[in-house]
């Protein structure tokens, strides 16, 4: 390693653009032995100014550039927590050429003689791009599990201060987003539900037809719709309805900077803002599983008369004794949890927004993503942890 600790600084060259407060990442000319130029404030200020996909940028060129020289002698300010977002991305160790201020020197002395476990020594000396990545994975999902649990503790927090002062519950707040993501979605899931019953009828009573069992098409509609099918349209269509636009939001929140005014005034955000949208949608959610059930049912009793010839009066009068009543309650009880779910993770990755463009765009797709990714999830645990309860 070629370590050059010097004192000589030069100050005369200038970054137009740059905020000489922001950390700032120059590679030079992009020549094979130029240096990678390390200016600007390096501390918890300065940091504070930097985006997530800074820091992933930092760690990207550490790993491509390891062997350039990387010169920090113009740095303006660097205290423990710059130096360790440094350390982190040169692997926890110092480049093989690198020119420091001596005055600095000392910052990355704390992380310098921190041990290193040999588990995580073997996995840095391991240059394989693909465990890096994986690793890099898993703190990501640990950082969204951890934010996760501090935006639920919050809410059971926020909770037993209503219980303690009820005057204080945003019932507006509440009645408005239950509004939002239920009123106005019934005409979608409503449409949705419709079709869905049609295509499942139509396609089961061809095969029932050949087998002359076209009555066993009540048993098929009702299971099928009542306990997944229903529930899970339901959360999906209102996952990228109304999730997309509960993350849109708190984001523009984010970016007009109306949380930290909400802040300032001493006005909770989460109690203001999350919980409403928590409980309007373990409310709604369940009311349009019930309203998808029931279209979808409708839409496959049509299908099903124009198909088999099975009137409608036949259809729903037989329907109770082919679907028991516990299959609507695992589909109520699937609506209440799902409900749960998009609503943390909306407002999870809302809150997660930087305060740019890209940002909103980037968080927004990935509560969608995730939402729609956690309802699948959670409706095969429930198929199997109740896959003995509700058929015959």
């Amino acid at each position: 390693m070629d370590f050059d600790v010097t004192d000589q600084v030069d100050n005369s060259t200038d970054f137009p653009g740059q905020d000489l407060m922001e950390p700032v990442i120059d590679r030079g000319d992009g020549e094979e032995n130029s240096c990678i130029m390390v200016r600007g404030s390096w501390n918890l200020r300065g940091l504070a100014l930097v985006s997530r996909e800074f820091l992933s940028g930092l760690e990207d060129l550490s790993r491509r550039d390891y062997g350039r020289m990387w010169d920090l002698t113009d740095v303006q300010a660097l205290d423990t927590a710059g130096a360790y977002v440094l350390w982190q991305a040169w692997g926890l160790r110092f480049p093989k050429h690198i020119r420091l201020r001596p005055e600095h020197h000392s910052a990355f002395q704390r992380w310098q003689d921190r041990p290193i476990p040999p588990s995580m020594r073997e996995a840095i000396r391991s240059s394989d791009p693909a465990s890096r990545r994986i690793l890099s994975m898993v703190e990501r999902l640990g950082d969204h599990l951890l934010d996760l649990a501090i935006l639920l503790g919050q809410l059971v927090l926020n909770l037993l201060h209503l219980l303690r002062h009820p005057g204080d519950t945003p019932w507006r707040e509440v009645s408005a987003t239950i509004h939002e993501t239920g009123g106005r979605a019934l005409g979608i899931t409503a449409l949705v539900g419709f079709l869905i019953g049609v295509v499942i009828s139509y396609l089961s009573s061809l095969q029932l037809q050949s087998l002359g069992a076209q009555i066993y098409i009540i048993d098929i509609l009702g299971l099928s719709i009542i306990r997944e099918l229903g529930p899970l349209l339901a959360a999906i269509l209102v996952a990228g309805r109304s999730g997309s636009a509960m993350t849109a939001r708190i984001g523009v929140m984010r970016v007009t900077q109306e949380l930290d005014a909400l802040s300032a005034m001493g006005i909770s955000p989460s109690l203001r803002l999350i919980l409403p949208k928590v409980i309007a949608l373990i409310i709604s959610l369940p009311l349009l599983v019930v309203w998808t059930d029931l279209i979808a049912l409708i839409g496959g009793a049509v299908s099903a008369h124009l198909e088999l010839g099975i009137g409608y009066h036949q259809f729903f009068l037989k329907l109770p004794n082919a679907v028991p009543l516990s299959n609507l309650m695992i589909g109520l009880s699937k609506g209440v949890v799902f409900g749960l779910s998009i609503a943390l993770i909306a407002c999870h990755f809302g809150l997660r927004i930087q305060p740019n463009t890209e940002s909103l765009g980037n968080e927004t797709t990935n509560s969608v993503v995730v939402a729609i990714t956690l309802v699948i999830l959670v409706d095969a645990v429930f198929a199997i942890l109740f896959r003995g309860i509700g058929i015959r």
